[in-house]
């Protein structure tokens, strides 16, 4: 009884921590138990993604949530740690980056992920946005071009319990035998929109993809039974997709 006793007395406690001060209680647990990177995720998710200071605000619990939960600093190298939840994409192996913070969560938001979603991501680089995905849905596919970028983000999402399957592939295809997919997230910007991938989104689904060469801007798109909408949201800059999306605009026989 007495340990019973102890450890609901330290639940209470840990509730009247979070009643008082505001504070989610999945950030108070995680500074209960020491974790020197908690108050960081929580300034990063109040001044950079939920402030507006980037002219639009995420809003959604789920996301928010997640985004304060991921450790963004696992998916980062050593040498740029120290700057994990600043708001500024950084580098990564390969020549490539990962993604600022904001862009992260407001494409997650964009795609209307929620729990039970099936989600593919184009792109899975460091695998920060996948793991992101994965605290909102156990249902997520990441695709990844770069073997040494693949290898290495499977490992780490396998190391933090992170429930995505990752593939070395061409985005540009998809994941036929997964579809349809309730949301596509396109992490590189395509100069067109891969036909694979309208074709693999479930009625009803988001699309969020970097469209442009020099200049990019942020689309969602979304499917109906007898069309395809489309919604420009911001200007952005990614790196460039690479693969059968850079060749000449017509259908690639891999993608039938």
């Amino acid at each position: 009884m007495k340990t019973h006793r102890t450890a609901l007395a330290s639940h209470l406690v840990r509730g009247w921590f979070c009643l008082v001060l505001g504070i989610p209680a999945t950030l108070a647990e995680e500074q209960v138990s020491g974790d020197p990177y908690a108050a960081q995720r929580e300034q990063m998710v109040r001044e950079q993604i939920a402030s507006g200071v980037h002219g639009v605000a995420v809003r959604d619990p789920l996301v928010l949530n997640a985004m304060r939960r991921v450790q963004r600093h696992a998916f980062v190298p050593p040498a740029y740690r120290h700057l994990a939840y600043t708001d500024a994409a950084l580098p990564i192996a390969a020549e490539q980056t990962i993604s600022q913070p904001f862009i992260v969560a407001l494409m997650t938001e964009l795609a209307r992920v929620r729990p039970g979603s099936r989600v593919l991501e184009i792109g899975t680089g460091s695998g920060y946005q996948a793991a992101v995905l994965a605290t909102i849905t156990s249902d997520v596919y990441s695709i990844e071009i770069i073997e040494a970028l693949a290898s290495q983000a499977q490992e780490t999402l396998r190391s933090l319990g992170y429930n995505a399957q990752v593939r070395l592939g061409d985005g540009y295809l998809g994941w036929p035998e997964a579809a349809p997919f309730d949301a596509i997230l396109v992490t590189a910007a395509a100069p067109r929109l891969p036909p694979p991938l309208v074709e693999q989104l479930a009625v009803g689904g988001h699309l969020v993809i970097p469209l442009g060469e020099t200049f990019q801007e942020l689309y969602v798109f979304h499917k109906t039974e007898r069309s395809l909408t489309q919604d420009a949201v911001i200007p952005v800059q990614f790196v460039p997709m690479t693969g059968l999306v850079q060749e000449p605009a017509t259908e690639h026989p891999s993608a039938r």
